[in-house]
């Protein structure tokens, strides 16, 4: 229905705001353009209209003006949806490639206005990318470019896989300029290049790019147009190579279908392995048990590997002939691959979870595997890495409590010891047998890989570990603390721990001994340290004299005997004088000639007593560590039996 005309304005009395509205309304429905809007401003000002009525006015132009750019950017969006719509419909309709990749150059180009669009395409065999698909191209020369990889704008756009835009090519230098590339685009006459990448997965297979022949800004709305394009380009090329891989599978059927009717047999012994798999699951089975199903389903013999690629246990009586030249390279390369890797007569196959790798198995056999075979032992793998997870993680909860436990135990106030003791017999530990109480220090980088070989140890022997005082702590049943420390340094080395020193004591019976005994060990493990033992293990006794320092009970009488103890009893059998002439000669300053004048006695005489201490004590009696301790037994022993007498 036409439109009737807006009366012309009398005066800016007769012409209120809502008969301006209405002027603009008109002139948004006629979809004028943006000058026409000053008009009812000119008119108004022209018929005298007061300020107020003209700040109005001008109010309601501007929001007039909003109003038609929101229409024109719908109006724009709305074709853009319309044109991916359309090139979704022809992907759905599964036209041919080139055809859909025209069409997508044309609406690119007709979207953006450019005056140019094209497509280039990477061509992995020559190492380059050629031009496939142009609109609005009037150049030979530039439909028949083919660009260098990384050459030019599109080289920096499949570098990055970002998209780039340049309003003035030949002036831009963060890309590469080539002179074959630079010749093309000026025989094209092209000077603003917008170009968007290609992606298929997480490769660069090509660029989409619009272009002009005078300088343009390429706005954010239009780079996500050319992008979203781009993407419908990508998934023409991947259905295109998908066809062509399907049709390759189905000329490939009846071949796997020969070669599966071939291999039934092997299927089978296949099936059954994987049922044996399923079977060690179910009743509760361990890694060797799965070693053992593959050996028997492929023969040979096989060993087991921890995540270091070092041998653990085999599924056969005798052990595997050796292992391939670099187990770890296998076991990582398998792990990389997440396929069977062969060395030789070696196969290895990874044990992972998710990407954390727990292990391997090394099959050794002359003959090669066939791929079914490699499935097998992959599907073992698999396997493995469920029990291995199971394991890890009852062990990990089970170590928890062990580490709580202990933490409990060397606390200064023992709330519940009957509680205590209960807990500890649902672990399999009796906190009433004598323990070894253990003091591990390792550096800090280290320590979780040796509390976990020390939760492992603590495991096997029915006792407890835990870490306190950021020091390694272990509680072991039935080992002199001595023993006890030599096997846990041992051990917490052997798993790769570092440089570890370890303290002992004990024996601890009970919940009220064990903190004692733990700070004994401590003791005894800082006393290596200050002596430069690091790396060692001792107890308060193996530690001597200076056990008697470190050692809660001082044993004195134990270090005097320990020290003396032939010296002693020689002298109470033969009623001879050794412990005398020891002191003389000490206090003599280690002088054999001032001692005999001390005891009143030739010097022969002092000298064969010597020669007698020697032969009791040991040659090494007089060196000076030794005689230190000599002299300290020698001090102790006249105390004790000053104050016995």
């Amino acid at each position: 229905m036409p439109r009737s005309p807006v009366p012309p304005a009398i005066g800016h009395s007769s012409r209120p705001a809502t008969t301006h509205a209405a002027e603009y309304f008109e002139l948004l429905l006629d979809d004028a353009a943006a000058i026409e809007y000053e008009r009812p401003l000119v008119r108004a000002r022209a018929a005298g209209a007061g300020a107020d009525e003209l700040a109005e006015l001008e109010r309601i132009k501007l929001l007039a003006l909003t109003v038609r750019a929101a229409f024109a950017a719908r109006r724009r969006r709305e074709s853009e949806l319309s044109a991916l719509f359309d090139t979704a419909s022809d992907l759905a309709a599964l036209r041919g490639v080139d055809s859909v990749l025209g069409a997508i150059v044309r609406r690119a180009r007709q979207l953006l206005g450019s005056d140019v669009a094209y497509l280039t395409l990477n061509d992995p065999a020559r190492s380059d990318t050629s031009m496939r698909v142009t609109a609005g191209s009037v150049s030979a020369r530039f439909q028949a470019l083919r660009l260098p990889m990384g050459a030019g704008l599109g080289g920096l756009v499949a570098q990055t896989a970002a998209p780039y835009a340049t309003s003035s090519y030949f002036t831009d230098s963060r890309f590469r300029h080539t002179d074959e590339i630079n010749k093309g685009v000026r025989d094209e006459g092209l000077v603003a290049i917008l170009g968007v990448p290609l992606i298929r997965g997480s490769q660069v297979i090509g660029v989409l790019f619009a272009a002009d022949r005078t300088e343009r800004s390429f706005d954010r709305s239009e780079v996500s147009l050319l992008g979203s394009l781009a993407a419908h380009a990508a998934i023409a090329l991947d259905n295109a190579r998908l066809l062509d891989e399907t049709r390759a599978a189905l000329d490939e059927l009846s071949a796997a279908s020969r070669e599966l009717r071939a291999h039934t047999a092997s299927v089978e012994r296949a099936a059954g392995a994987h049922d044996r798999f399923i079977d060690v699951v179910l009743r509760g089975g361990g890694v060797e048990d799965v070693a053992a199903a593959v050996t028997e389903a492929l023969g040979g013999s096989i060993t087991v590997l921890d995540e270091d690629g070092r041998s653990g246990t085999t599924g056969t009586d005798t052990a595997a002939p050796g292992l391939p030249p670099d187990p770890a390279a296998a076991l990582a390369l398998a792990r990389s691959t997440g396929r069977t890797v062969r060395d030789g007569s070696w196969w290895t196959a990874a044990v992972t979870v998710d990407s954390e790798l727990l292990g391997g198995l090394v099959l050794h056999r002359e003959e090669e595997l066939s791929d079914w075979e490699q499935r097998v032992l992959e599907r073992a793998a698999l396997v493995t890495a469920l029990l291995l997870l199971t394991r890890r993680t009852a062990g990990e909860a089970e170590n928890r409590v062990r580490g709580e436990l202990l933490e409990e135990l060397l606390s200064t106030a023992l709330r519940d010891s009957d509680g205590l003791r209960e807990r500890a017999r649902r672990l399999g530990t009796d906190l009433d047998r004598a323990h070894a109480v253990v003091v591990a220090r390792v550096e800090a980088r280290c320590r979780p890989r040796a509390l976990a070989a020390a939760t492992h140890l603590a495991a096997t022997r029915s006792g407890l570990a835990g870490v306190y005082d950021g020091c390694v702590v272990l509680c072991l049943p039935d080992l002199a603390p001595g023993a006890a420390a030599a096997m846990v340094r041992r051990e917490l080395a052997a798993a790769g721990s570092g440089v570890v020193t370890v303290g002992g004591a004990g024996p601890a019976r009970g919940p009220g001994d064990v903190a004692t005994a733990h700070a004994e060990a401590a003791r005894c493990a800082a006393t290596l340290v200050a002596l430069g033992r690091t790396g060692g293990s001792a107890s308060a006794d193996e530690l001597g004299f200076f056990g008697l320092l470190v050692g809660e009970g001082r044993d004195v009488d134990g270090f005097v005997q320990a020290t003396l103890a032939p010296v002693l009893e020689y002298d109470a059998k033969r009623r001879t004088d050794l412990v005398a002439t020891l002191e003389a000669f000490f206090d003599a300053g280690n002088s054999p000639a001032r001692a005999a004048d001390a005891l009143g006695v030739h010097v022969n005489t002092v000298t064969q007593r010597l020669d007698r201490v020697g032969r009791l004590l040991g040659k090494e009696w007089s060196s000076p560590g030794r005689a230190l301790e000599v002299q300290l037994a020698l001090q102790l022993h006249r105390l004790t039996r000053a104050v016995g007498d």
